[in-house]
This record gives C-alpha cells, structure tokens and sequence, in this order.
C-alpha cells in the first residue's frame, strides 16, 4: 500500500511541476555561478533547503534572524537590505506576512519573488485584520507551499530541475506521513476547544478539528486589555478542560494571569517560526509539529 501511494504521490507531482524545464522563464545566475536563494523568514528556510538539498551551485540564505518571529511588523534593516542585493530569488510565505515588500519592489524590481501561499489550492481564512497568513500550520497547505516554491524554482532553474523534484517528493512523503500520523492521535481527543495564544493556529485548528474559542493577545507581544483578560478568563472557565496554550518566543505573563484566575493549566504550542537557518533545520517542522501533537494529546485527553 506504502509503495502504491508513493508511487500516486510521484504521478501527482510530477503533473504539479508539469513544464519545469523550459528555459523561457530561468533566472540568470549571479556573477559567481550560484544560484542565491533568500527566504523571508523561517519556514520558508525549512522548505527551501528540502527542495534545494544536495543541489551545487544553490546558496540558501534566510534573511531575518533566529529569534525572528512572525513578520506582521517587521522593519527592514541595512543587513537586510544589502542581503537581499545579492538575492537571485527570494521566497516569502506571502498572504500578507511579508509587509515590507513594497519597500523591496522599490529598490529592486527586477528581484524574483516566490510567494508560497499563492497557490488555488491554497483557501486563505479570514480574521478582523484580512487574510490569516499562517497557512504553514495545516499541513496540507505547507504540502502545497513546498510544490508551489519547487515548482517556480524548477522553471528558473531548469538545469536543477530534476533534483529539485526528486528532492521535493521525498519532503513531501515526509509531510504526508506526519499528517496521516496526526490524524491517528488527535482525531477522536475526547476535548476539541482550545485557547491560543495569538491568531496563528486556525489552520493547524481547521485542519484537526479543533475549535479556537479565544486568544489571549490579538496582537502578539502587546499585553491584552483588562477587559480582554476579563473575556479570556471566562473563556477558559467555560471549558471542559480548562487549557491555554503559549508560544515560545513571547512571553507568558499574560497566560500566567489567566491561569491563576482560573486554575488553568499552561502548554506550548510551537508556530514554528524562529530556528537557527543551518542545514539542521531541514526536519526542524517535522520534529516540532510532532511535539505539538504530542502537547495538544497532552492537554485535550
């Protein structure tokens, strides 16, 4: 069955990246023969190097810094600005993450850009600030971000085309067995409600059926008002079983407060957007969505 699978997922792929070769639409290569890939931030590091493993001639480079998270209000900086002169191509998550692109096509127009959520087979949900651009989290659109990068990257560089498709079907395989995976753990948790700490997890909810009944910060790293502290602690006294989940790179106190007034116990939910952009990193998605099934299982039996 594995290997009938395997072999449908090639077929599909291969129809995905139908007409990568064609010379028509590649990209001239800096001076130096490399090809310089830049991605905006780091889940489009993840998936570049997948695609890219093994290839010469191929420089990956991430342009905001480890500890970097979501890039709602990111401000380019000089570092960023001369790293992305030296950009062939530049691979952003797009639906709104990357705000900055403006300032970017100003000063280099003729930079290409490969916007990984800008796929049909990618539905955008929708919250009060517009498009929800966190789409990595449901593994089915991280699938279709990684055809939808490999694809453009076939078609401006065709000479690595073929590797870039046999490397893409094996991350794909990788991504397909996690998802089945997590299906098995968390389909039939007995507990579906969840409290997040910001707007990042309505794919990740959408895609296991969870139900996001409240944030604790709409705009992650500002404190909540009192009186959205006040409508979160009724929010997760209403439960059944009274969770909150944090992220890493923010800090808790405000999930601190809500859980004393509560008795609410506290997880960690990874977004999975800070990572040291080293060759490591390829299974860095894989690994940290497993630890989030292990914590949801944790909270939600």
């Amino acid at each position: 069955m594995k290997k009938i699978i395997t072999a449908l997922l090639a077929l599909l792929l291969a129809l995905t990246l139908a007409g990568c070769g064609s010379q028509q639409n590649a990209t001239s290569k800096s001076k130096d023969g490399t090809l310089h890939i830049v991605t905006s931030f780091y889940p489009m590091y993840i998936d570049v190097i997948n695609i890219t493993k093994g290839v010469d001639g191929v420089e990956v480079t991430n342009l905001t810094e480890p500890q970097t998270g979501c890039l709602h209000d990111y401000q380019l900086t000089t570092d960023n600005l001369k790293t992305l002169e030296k950009a062939d191509v530049f691979v952003i998550n797009g639906a709104g993450m990357e705000q900055f692109l403006a300032k970017i096509a100003d000063n280099q127009p003729n930079l290409k850009v490969i916007e990984a959520s800008k796929s049909d087979d990618i539905h955008l949900l929708q919250d009060d600030e517009g498009p929800n651009p966190h789409v990595w989290l449901s593994i089915t659109y991280s699938i279709e971000q990684v055809k939808n990068i490999s694809r453009h990257l076939c078609a401006l560089d065709p000479a690595h085309a073929d590797a870039y498709k046999k490397n893409t079907l094996e991350y794909i395989n990788k991504l397909t067995q996690l998802r089945e995976e997590m299906h098995q753990e968390l389909d039939d948790l007995p507990h579906k409600d969840i409290v997040t700490f910001h707007e990042a997890f309505p794919y990740l909810a959408k895609e296991f059926k969870l139900n996001i009944v409240g944030v604790i910060e709409r705009e992650p790293g500002t404190e909540p008002s009192p009186a959205e502290l006040e409508q979160t602690i009724d929010q997760v006294n209403a439960l059944p079983v009274k969770v909150l989940f944090t992220e890493p790179q923010y800090s808790p106190s405000a999930a601190q407060t809500i859980a004393r007034e509560t008795s609410g116990q506290i997880y960690t939910l990874d977004p999975i957007v800070t990572g040291e952009a080293t060759p490591a990193a390829a299974n860095d998605y894989l690994q940290k969505m497993r630890q989030n099934m292990q914590t949801l299982k944790a909270a939600l039996q």
